[in-house]
């Protein structure tokens, strides 16, 4: 789990007429039709000045409060900008105020003088829609039948804070982080074997065939420039990192192909971050592949067949979507983009299926990050389906709507041959708690059948496993808890829930 900033503001489209899609059970339905002023002065500045870090934005993907009282005000100070009362620095620790007048992410003087400024400012003003638009026709969930659903606590703290949740079908043990600094072993009965605790919030963990196990911790939950991160041996492994720079996940493989596991680290950090990968799993052995922050998962694989691994990489924070860095050898990779996305889409979680059974792996995307200075409902935020046409190219061809997605898992947990996909949001209103999961059956041809569970009110579900738990040869579906803090809770309160499970276990019952 990460929180995140975003940069500048995204930018994208520069046609005159803009068409969004919603995608429901494989059709697409026209959503809505912006006409986009691409003659002004403002939208030109607008160009010249932000889409040297990122895509370009149109004024409809926010509402006209959102732009003028929070993105724009942020834009204007990375432009040396300040309004009077707007200190960029003044929720920041000493040491993170230091790191980024360092790096002058808010330069003490202008990079544009007032009046262009005041263009872009009217051009935004002058194109955003006044409230947000919302999503519409979206699917009726039924209940959900064919799981039994169940609470389970172990941390003794006041609310949970899940930020990993990790399966070993190896041992058949569940590993739960929580940002409180712990890391908790549950058996096959989830019942807890062991209570460990760990220098900062638990990430990611692996487990490697001699029986090791390898946790990554991220430093600080909160958006930071310090760099606090480890990898940590468990047991049985002589791994350890220190001084990452808020790293969120990593995977193992032999990248340079001397028989020597090598590993790739998503760095996410805050302004700056990283990903890079590490020559025979030593740290001294650094090779950044992307010096840019916002790194959030990675996969693996063979993508262009030359016996060679690949990586493909989710990108937040500015450049928002996924990358492939193809391996050309010695330990150098050609990078091509396959999704693009504008940041306030807020990209989350991906996953590879093959989704139409045609032998290339597609991607299943989440967007819905919304933890940042545009944190209203948006009609783009859900889970998306890139098909792949045999050569890496990924078109988008499915839509569901679902506010602020934070995970998605792509499983055949009914066995009957179609992919399902189990679904969070931890983004989701608290005004509308039952909103945080659903529950999607695969039909074949890219449809499916939604459902929820009412026991879904009772957490704001940051994190998602799957595994077959209690051993019945079915996939069951854990969710975990994440309050930042007891305002979350309070309002919850307020819809009657009065108890906050750190975990919801969904056991299938299909079999």
């Amino acid at each position: 789990m990460v929180l995140k900033t975003t940069w500048f503001i995204a930018l994208f489209s520069t046609a005159v007429l803009i068409y969004c899609f919603k995608t429901v059970g494989g059709g697409k339905q026209l959503l809505t039709t912006q006409v986009a002023d691409t003659t002004s002065l403002g939208r030109t500045l607008a160009l010249k000045y932000c889409e040297g870090c990122h895509l370009f934005t149109e004024p409809y993907l926010l509402d006209k409060s959102t732009w003028v009282e929070n993105v724009l005000p942020n834009m204007g100070m990375r432009l040396g900008l300040r309004e009077v009362g707007n200190d960029p620095f003044q929720d920041l620790s000493p040491i993170d105020a230091a790191i980024l007048k360092e790096l002058n992410i808010f330069p003490d003087s202008p990079l544009i003088n007032r009046t262009d400024w005041d263009e872009i400012v009217k051009y935004y003003k002058n194109n955003a829609p006044e409230t947000p638009i919302i999503q519409k026709n979206v699917p009726t969930a039924s209940p959900l039948t064919h799981f039994t659903a169940s609470f389970r606590t172990f941390t003794k703290k006041n609310s949970p804070k899940t930020s990993l949740l990790k399966f070993n079908p190896a041992s058949s043990q569940l590993y739960i982080g929580d940002a409180h600094n712990e890391l908790f072993i549950l058996d096959s009965t989830f019942q807890l074997k062991a209570n460990i605790r760990t220098p900062s919030p638990p990430g990611d963990i692996d487990f490697t065939k001699s029986g090791g196990a390898r946790l990554l911790t991220i430093g600080s939950i909160i958006p930071s420039d310090q760099k606090q991160g480890q990898l940590i041996p468990l047991n049985k492994s002589n791994t350890f990192f220190k001084d990452l720079p808020r790293p969120v996940h990593f995977a193992a493989s032999d990248i340079n192909g001397d028989q020597k596991e090598d590993l790739v680290i998503c760095g996410f950090g805050n302004h700056t971050g990283k990903l890079a990968w590490y020559d025979n799993s030593d740290q001294t052995k650094e090779h950044i592949i992307k010096a840019l922050p916002g790194a959030r998962k990675v996969e693996i694989k063979d993508f262009d067949k030359d016996n060679k691994p690949d990586i493909m990489v989710l990108m937040a924070q500015a450049y928002e979507g996924i990358s492939i860095f193809y391996n050309l050898g010695n330990g150098k990779f050609r990078e091509r983009r396959v999704v693009d996305l504008p940041p306030v889409y807020g990209v989350s979680y991906f996953e590879l299926a093959d989704f139409n059974n045609d032998g290339h792996d597609d991607i299943l995307l989440t967007t819905g990050d919304n933890w940042d200075l545009s944190s209203i409902r948006k009609n783009y935020h859900g889970i998306r389906i890139y098909l792949n046409d045999g050569k890496n190219k990924f078109n988008e061809s499915w839509f569901y709507p679902f506010y602020g997605t934070s995970k998605a898992m792509v499983r055949d947990f009914d066995n009957d041959g179609h992919l399902d996909i189990a679904a969070i949001s931890f983004y989701a209103d608290l005004d509308n708690p039952e909103e945080s999961f659903i529950y999607l059956s695969g039909r074949g041809n890219l449809t499916f059948k939604s459902f929820s569970t009412p026991e879904a009110a009772h957490g704001k579900w940051l994190t998602m496993e799957t595994g077959d738990f209690d051993q019945d040869g079915d996939l069951d579906i854990v969710l975990g808890s994440y309050f930042h803090n007891m305002t979350e809770m309070t309002k919850l309160m307020f819809n009657g829930i009065t108890t906050f499970p750190q975990l919801l276990i969904l056991t299938n019952k299909y079999k």
